[in-house]
């Protein structure tokens, strides 16, 4: 079985996303596996109003648990992929290993994910703004997953 792991800083945001995104493209038969972890993952709850645009997409992330990115997950994916760039340099430098950004894998372009800290710094001053950027993140991952589908053979060969 093929695994897709997608990976961000807390695997709270991004990478959940992404995994939850990507995963109604597979039944289980499919052969493919696809989870999420994050660099850090301190212990955080999933913010509610990340909580809430996801229920509107029908997935419910209540029972989610962050994991913490480590070089056994990182052995078991066949397709590794970082949210940012960050991450990138980051997995390269603990583990040795090079790995694709998201908007590689679905577009072929070299660019990360902003998370809300790095778009918007003071974005607890600014509530509508970060509601703004989150929403549109959230859209943009679900909106370029039939792209990072239709493109997963150049990525992994079966």
């Amino acid at each position: 079985m093929a695994s897709i792991l997608f990976i961000c800083t807390g695997n709270i945001f991004r990478s959940l996303v992404a995994e939850h995104a990507l995963k109604p493209y597979f039944g289980e038969q499919s052969g493919y596996l696809v989870s999420s972890a994050g660099i850090e993952a301190s212990p955080q709850a999933i913010h509610p109003f990340v909580r809430g645009l996801l229920l509107a997409k029908g997935v419910d992330v209540t029972a989610h648990v962050q994991r913490r990115l480590t070089q056994m997950l990182l052995d078991e994916a066949a397709l590794p992929v970082a949210m940012s760039l960050d991450h990138r340099d980051i997995i390269r430098r603990r583990f040795g290993r090079e790995i694709r950004l998201f908007n590689e894998v679905s577009y072929g372009r070299e660019s990360a994910i902003l998370d809300l800290h790095e778009a918007l710094p003071q974005w607890q001053e600014f509530p509508e703004a970060a509601k703004a950027y989150v929403t549109g993140i959230v859209e943009y991952i679900w909106t370029a997953i039939p792209s990072l589908v239709e493109r997963l053979p150049r990525y992994i060969v079966r």
